[in-house]
């Protein structure tokens, strides 16, 4: 099964920006669709953006605009580059298989946006 480490999280105040990166323990190279997750203090866990193959991305309407997701096979690595930050972003990312998140969860990365 698919293992995942994600990185890059941290404190950012309102309109900034943070890079999160997901390493995956094998190739990801096959992996049609891959996808960002968060979930915030008392709430559930929701999908933020999926990357396909190809390299089309979608995304949830409350990041669309600000968050951009990428992908790099030659390095079994996923990217989310947020900026325009909000409050409402505070949540902790994980990544994992789209659209059913098959693989195993990582840690995940803590992204707080607060002035």
């Amino acid at each position: 099964q698919v293992q995942f480490v994600e990185s890059g999280g941290g404190l950012v105040q309102p309109g900034g920006s943070l890079r999160l990166s997901c390493a995956a323990s094998g190739s990801i190279s096959s992996i049609n669709a891959m996808a960002w997750f968060r979930q915030a203090p008392g709430k559930e866990r929701e999908w933020v953006a999926t990357v396909i193959g190809g390299g089309r991305a979608i995304y949830a309407d409350s990041v669309k605009g600000r968050f951009t997701i990428s992908r790099d096979n030659a390095k079994n690595t996923v990217y989310l580059q947020m900026s325009s930050l909000k409050p409402e972003d505070t949540a902790v990312y994980y990544c994992n298989l789209a659209p059913i998140p098959r693989g195993s969860w990582g840690q995940g990365t803590q992204v707080s946006v607060s002035s």
